[in-house]
């Protein structure tokens, strides 16, 4: 079971932070000297929404020049044959990139991908400079029509979730996220209200980078950088099986990036920002 987060006394900072993702006002700004690369001490709380349904994080609603790069991990039930012919669904040498360019990220992964490769999972979730949360367990869509992908029924989709927690933690990462993100970005309100009875966040982005099945690096490399803002949250994905070009635009972008003045952050440190944390 997933354990609910459900303290009071901050809920406000962060109700206004989240609020603020499709908000049009200008935004304020966040003072921000350093960003660790190692994890806050608690996650930023879960706040529920009118009717139960879980908050929706997007982007960070701020002047300063700070980016959380996240990447899917994504595997389904119909990619462990191809998996065992012999294809990749990890990036290890992404890992390596982000590691030796000293770059913070957030992992959104799935269960099956854990299962198919613990000693990555564990040390990617054991490494203080990434965090790793929930994809789902088998990446099948919360709602239908959601990019041709299978769709989970209602009452299967709290159990999903579960599932790929417990196949993480079992893994060997020790502390998961309390974060979500839906499969194919697609959702309801009662995918919404599904999530936020597991006491868990639905992270979406604001710059969809367009590196699955890309080919060519180059232009993903200008469709990051002409979207990046103060506090944009980048997806991108973590297998050389349908993202074969990731490794590449990572080692191109992130020293682009820092030579206009960016820093890098995970998602709880964007989202512990806006809440006026940081």
């Amino acid at each position: 079971m997933i354990s609910l987060v459900r303290r009071i006394a901050p809920l406000c900072a962060l109700v206004a932070a989240l609020a603020a993702c499709g908000a049009s006002d200008a935004p304020r700004p966040v003072q921000l000297e350093t960003i660790p690369s190692g994890p806050a001490s608690t996650p930023p709380p879960f706040v529920p929404g009118p009717g139960g349904l879980t908050p929706v994080f997007k982007r960070a609603t701020t002047h300063e020049k700070i980016v959380a790069l996240t990447f899917d991990a994504d595997m389904t039930a119909d990619d462990e044959s191809r998996a065992a012919a012999g294809e990749h669904f990890d990036n290890p040498g992404l890992i390596d990139a982000l590691r030796a360019s000293k770059v913070p990220a957030t992992v959104f992964m799935t269960g099956r991908w854990a299962d198919a490769y613990p000693a990555q999972a564990r040390s990617i979730g054991r490494d203080p400079l990434f965090e790793v949360a929930n994809h789902s367990y088998s990446h099948y869509a919360f709602i239908r029509g959601c990019f041709g992908m299978p769709a989970l029924p209602e009452d299967r989709m709290r159990a999903d979730v579960e599932h790929a927690d417990t196949a993480i933690r079992r893994a060997g990462v020790p502390r998961p996220m309390p974060y979500f993100r839906f499969p194919g970005g697609c959702y309801d309100n009662e995918a919404l209200r599904v999530i936020g009875s597991l006491g868990l966040t639905a992270v979406q982005w604001d710059v969809p980078s367009g590196d699955a099945f890309a080919v060519d690096a180059q232009t993903v490399v200008r469709q990051v950088l002409d979207g990046v803002r103060p506090g944009s949250v980048v997806v991108m994905h973590c297998t050389r099986a349908g993202a074969p070009l990731t490794e590449q635009v990572v080692r191109t972008v992130v020293p682009r990036l820092r030579a206009r003045g960016y820093r890098f952050a995970k998602v709880s440190q964007l989202i512990a920002a806006s809440a006026g944390r940081a």
